[in-house]
């Protein structure tokens, strides 16, 4: 394939070099919300899009416009669809064994009630399940549980997408964090002045002005969940259980941020929100148990014997069936195999592992076939098949300080995969719960054939993302951004916003924005660890409206065709909520300058 270095002003005026190269995300969104077109057929629309806009207004070859779609596409497979598909396979085997009616009744033993119900799974578990995989298992598996409890399908996309925004900045073991890092803090010393501060961000003080924004947000968004599936009133019922929640979630964010590492702050926050919230439960109730309408609707809580109160829908509590704690265990334990796996394939020493020994061409190996080291210990690694597109596509200034030829690796990571985790952990329970092999086999044919569209749809925007990317035509988008000036601070959080709706990532955003990011605050006289840090802060708001996202939302929950739908119900939180983080680096920027992190010391240090 040719070379090539990519085009940030083709016209010579920014404005209308940003307006063309928005064109694909227009065709995709109109198609999609407007016109209510199939995902799939919208997704391939955005693409086509994309690759004539590179070709023939950016001037990319066309090998390496359509190189560029079918490496997204295939990426998506591997990365993002198979954890779907996972998911919900899992899903569909508690369904076909009964073991989800006892896990309703097991969480109804907790609260019936909806409103605490959907804290519990959509935020608290699925922080956790971010924290460990991410990439779009939160939303696919959380979905997934929440449609078993009786949740509306069109409740159980839509929120677990606004839901899974706090964590975002730390899933998968701190990944978007650790990229960060990558692209921007190379060559720091070890001991940090104020003197180059501008030309080096530590991740440490990245990671920590991370978590001086996002627990902020962390407090509102449980209120702002609740809010979203109930009224006003509804919701300060539940005000207690909402702070509880927001309060523990963000404290331990927080604190893990700030003093302890980057790859656990999910995962710790996630549990201990979890476990102060059940805690809580114990000794304290809603005044009124709200439910959905078809489930009777909401009822009185009562002192014991006294019998239910008929709810405004002349409705009562419906009959909680008792299981033995042997029987609830074993209809929990394939999920609860689930959270093992996934954590231990988002574990890097367990991932590494299976990586060198599992991953064609992952790590360099000598003539008699054993793994090469370097001087330091560590393996020398390959990380996969180098594409034709590897290093034939040269970013260049201002994006980045000077010209890079961009990676296009594909690892076949067949087993390392966290959707290849979340399968086995499917297996494993169903062969647990006495689900014979056939009827393993047969279930996952059942769960592939009614996901086909929803595969089709993903692998179309990963591909349309990674010719955005290669085309350069999303950093056109991102440099308008830096055209705001004393508003940099507002903006530039939604540049991060906008990289994560454009490539379904807060990782991909941060490596395609965070350069920028830096360069930018040290012309325009803000903090890099700032700016590199809203980058990412901002971000995980635009996690809720990228189409990659709402596509799995929609598969996991069985609402495929009701994407446009979705996003129409979605995009204002993530403005709004956008918005919010915006204003909280305009605070940090020009109030508050001293609470910008630098030299953070850790406790694991």
């Amino acid at each position: 394939m040719p070379t090539w270095t990519q085009i940030y002003d083709p016209f010579g005026h920014w404005w209308l070099s940003a307006l063309v190269a928005a064109l694909p995300i227009i065709v995709l969104f109109t198609l999609m919300a407007g016109l209510r077109v199939k995902p799939h057929w919208s997704a391939l629309a955005g693409a086509i899009t994309a690759v004539l806009v590179a070709v023939i207004i950016f001037k990319m070859p066309v090998s390496l416009a359509t190189g560029s779609f079918l490496y997204g596409a295939s990426t998506g497979i591997l990365n993002i669809v198979w954890i779907v598909i996972a998911a919900v396979y899992l899903y569909d085997i508690s369904v076909s064994t009964g073991d989800f009616e006892i896990m309703k009744s097991s969480v109804a033993g907790i609260t019936e009630d909806r409103r605490l119900q959907l804290l519990l799974v959509a935020f608290c578990f699925g922080a956790f399940i971010e924290g460990c995989a991410g990439f779009g298992s939160p939303v696919a598996i959380a979905g997934a549980f929440m449609i078993g409890l009786g949740f509306k399908p069109f409740h159980a996309a839509a929120l677990n997408l606004i839901a899974n925004t706090a964590p975002v900045a730390w899933g998968a073991i701190g990944t978007p964090v650790h990229t960060l890092a990558q692209v921007t803090a190379g060559g720091c010393p070890a001991v940090i002045t104020s003197a180059i501060v501008a030309t080096c961000t530590p991740e440490a003080d990245m990671n920590a002005m991370i978590g001086r924004i996002l627990p902020l947000t962390a407090i509102i968004v449980p209120f702002w969940l609740v809010r979203a599936m109930v009224p006003w009133k509804e919701t300060f019922e539940v005000l207690p259980a909402i702070l509880v929640v927001g309060i523990s979630f963000a404290s331990m964010q927080y604190f893990w941020a700030n003093h302890m590492d980057s790859s656990l702050v999910d995962i710790t926050a996630g549990l201990f929100s979890l476990l102060c919230t059940v805690v809580f439960l114990l000794f304290w109730k809603p005044k009124k148990i709200w439910r959905f309408q078809e489930d009777g609707g909401p009822v009185a809580v009562v002192p014991a014997g006294k019998g239910a109160v008929p709810g405004v829908s002349g409705g009562s509590t419906p009959p909680i069936h008792q299981y033995s704690a042997g029987r609830t265990f074993k209809a929990w334990l394939p999920f609860l195999i689930l959270s093992v796996f996934v954590f231990l394939w988002g574990f890097k020493p367990v991932k590494d592992w299976m990586n060198i020994h599992t991953t064609p061409n992952w790590a360099v190996r000598g003539a008699d076939g054993k793994v090469v080291y370097g001087t330091d210990g560590k393996p020398k690694l390959n990380s996969g098949w180098a594409t034709p597109l590897h290093n034939k596509i040269n970013r260049s200034q201002p994006v980045v300080p000077k010209p890079a030829p961009e990676g296009a690796k594909f690892a076949f990571i067949w087993l390392s995969a966290t959707g290849t985790g979340c399968f086995l952990a499917a297996i494993i329970g169903g062969m647990i719960r006495g689900v014979s092999i056939g009827n393993l086999f047969k279930v996952f044919g059942h769960t592939l054939y009614r996901m086909r569209w929803a595969v089709l749809a993903i692998s179309c925007m990963l591909g349309l993302g990674f010719t955005t990317r290669y085309s350069g035509t999303d950093a056109v988008l991102g440099l308008a951004f830096t055209h705001t000036r004393w508003f940099f601070p507002f903006f530039g959080t939604f540049l991060g916003w906008l990289g994560v709706a454009l490539t379904g990532s807060d990782t991909a955003s941060n490596a395609l924005f965070g350069s920028l990011q830096k360069i930018t605050a040290g012309q325009i006289g803000l903090d890099p660890v700032l700016m590199t840090a809203a980058n990412s802060a901002g971000g995980v708001m635009g996690k809720m409206v990228d189409a990659q996202s709402i596509c799995v939302a929609t598969a996991a929950t069985n609402q495929v065709g009701n994407e446009g739908m979705i996003f129409r119900f979605v995009v204002w939180h993530s403005i709004a909520l956008g918005a919010i983080v915006g204003l909280i680096v305009m605070f940090y920027a020009y109030v508050a300058p001293q609470l910008v992190p630098h030299g953070v010391k850790l406790l694991s240090q």
